[in-house]
């Protein structure tokens, strides 16, 4: 198979879809990957690498997207959807439920593409989502820690405090692997934290985890209003995997909170949890509602680009490389997990939430390949 790995052009997006090693292990079992010409120069990873490797290095976009298969990070940019191609498989992050005009652009276009953060493995998890969420956790602290700084807009706190001096109180909206990392930061820091969620037995295994280290909430509208009030920085990150994050924290609860606080929405490539949240990029990160600080970076792991590579890499490299072995149909149709990642294709959208949230006719995966 012919495979094409682009250079990023979302606002300061540094990671590139494969890694030198990556190629490499793709060049032995007989691709042809074409590589865009430094796409991965800003973190180490130069042309000379990827041909050592076995690419082939292309000056331009357009010869890229004549590929049978791309892998990327990000979703397609607009300037992108001219260059897809009919039954083009495309493998990277698509976040769709609030996007109508990236959905309609793959309908229109007739490519097949999977969606990293929806493929699933035996035990239900998200296994090509993991790692950047690990990574977002822990950089969603480093963010708001920074934000909290006057010279950033903030109350002016240090997260740890000082000896006599209180810490900070830090919010943590839901339990899974971003907020678990958050966390896990936080507490590193020595913070004041509090997490909270609405599953018991993950409150439970956090109690564990963390001891008294880490307070556990369960999340109630109440509850959490009241987190907020006395809260210093909080970090969102509510996920229902496919669907538009749920809005947890109203306009009306963000009044309530104290000036220079910090908001950091990492749930914001999937619409936010936040009412008050909207999409910025590490060009422009923050802003300001009702004198609270909102960090709402859609691309958040790209601040820590080549550790965030590596650690993607890693596991989208097997998948990949069973598409491009088998060809799309058989890859999916041999792996039940994989296929649940498929959310456009063929023109149908094959992911219930996304289909729900936009309001398309929901395909069966099974349907659409017909199989």
């Amino acid at each position: 198979m012919i495979i094409g790995i682009p250079k990023e052009i979302k606002v300061h997006e540094y990671r590139v879809g494969a890694t030198p090693a990556m190629i490499r292990r793709f060049v032995d079992q007989g691709h042809r990957m074409l590589v865009q010409s430094n796409a991965g120069t800003k973190i180490g990873f130069l042309d000379d690498d990827y041909r050592a490797a076995g690419a082939t290095i292309v000056a331009t976009a357009e010869e890229i997207y004549k590929c049978e298969m791309i892998i990327k990070v990000k979703e397609p940019q607009p300037s992108e959807f001219p260059l897809l191609q009919k039954e083009q498989i495309l493998f990277c992050y698509l976040h769709l439920a609030p996007d109508h005009v990236q959905t309609q652009q793959l309908v229109e276009k007739g490519v097949v593409a999977i969606a990293y953060e929806t493929v699933v493995d035996r035990k239900g998890r998200l296994p090509l989502l993991i790692p950047m969420s690990e990574v977002a956790g822990r950089v969603s602290i480093q963010l708001g820690a920074t934000a909290l700084q006057m010279n950033h807009g903030g109350k002016g706190l240090l997260l740890g405090g000082v000896p006599g001096v209180p810490a900070a109180n830090v919010t943590v909206l839901g339990g899974g692997i971003v907020g678990t990392e958050a966390a896990r930061m936080a507490v590193g820091m020595g913070a004041n934290v509090t997490i909270f969620d609405r599953d018991s037995n993950r409150l439970r295994e956090l109690d564990i985890i963390f001891g008294p280290a880490l307070q556990t909430l369960y999340s109630t509208p109440s509850a959490v209003e009241n987190a907020l009030i006395h809260a210093d920085l909080v970090i969102g990150a509510v996920l229902i995997p496919g669907k538009t994050a749920p809005k947890v924290v109203t306009k009306e609860m963000v009044k309530k909170m104290q000036p220079g606080s910090v908001i950091v929405d990492v749930s914001i490539d999937q619409g936010g949890c936040i009412e008050t949240s909207r999409p910025t990029t590490y060009a422009d990160p923050t802003y300001v509602v009702d004198g609270v600080v909102h960090y709402c970076v859609t691309n958040m792991p790209s601040t820590c680009a080549r550790t965030s590579t590596m650690a993607l890499t890693n596991v989208t490299m097997d998948y990949a490389l069973a598409i491009a072995n088998k060809g799309y149909v058989k890859a999916l149709t041999d792996d039940p997990y994989l296929r649940v990642g498929l959310n456009v294709c063929h023109g149908k959208v094959t992911n219930e939430p996304v289909a729900t949230d936009l309001g398309y006719e929901y395909v069966t995966p099974e349907t659409a390949l017909g199989i």
